[in-house]
């Protein structure tokens, strides 16, 4: 955390607090819908996820291999819990978690790209999309400010006046 102190000129510098629990508030709700075929969630992200690969298939010509949706919904369930309880604690492994989950589930989830402006899904998607961006600078700004700060920070001892 970086305190700034205009009028005194004081910029201290202590350790991230402990951010509040925000990837986590949905993992127990996603854990129990999760069911045998990967519940709702797997649902909604098929056809996200199809018009994906058909868009990779068609543009790079590489097929790529199939993957079952509840995998990578399990992935996902998975990252986001770990992730979350992690970066509650501080911890650089935990934001990088929580870093790869966005970066891999919010292109296809939040995919506004393949609507119309005219669309009313454009906007919500535009919007959910926008604030993952906001998560992901954060975690950005929480891991360069983590290793910013030493993790001992040493104090220069004043030299002793010589004695003549």
């Amino acid at each position: 955390m970086v305190i700034l102190n205009a009028r005194k000129g004081i910029y201290e510098v202590g350790p991230p607090q402990p951010p509040s629990p925000i990837f986590m508030s949905a993992i127990p709700f996603q854990f129990n819908a999760f069911g045998v075929d990967g519940g709702p969630a797997a649902k909604d992200f098929r056809p996200k996820y199809n018009r994906l690969m058909n868009h990779v298939n068609h543009r790079l010509g590489v097929h790529v291999p199939g993957i079952e949706i509840k995998h990578i919904v399990a992935a996902n369930i998975a990252l986001k819990g770990i992730g979350g309880i992690l970066f509650v604690f501080s911890s650089s492994f935990g934001a990088y978690l929580l870093l790869l989950q966005l970066t891999f589930m919010t292109p296809i989830l939040f995919d506004f790209y393949n609507y119309d402006i005219k669309n009313p899904h454009f906007f919500q998607l535009l919007v959910k999309f926008t604030q993952c961006m906001a998560l992901f600078g954060a975690l950005l700004f929480f891991l360069d400010m983590k290793n910013a700060i030493p993790l001992k920070q040493s104090k220069k001892k004043a030299p002793k006046a010589k004695t003549v």
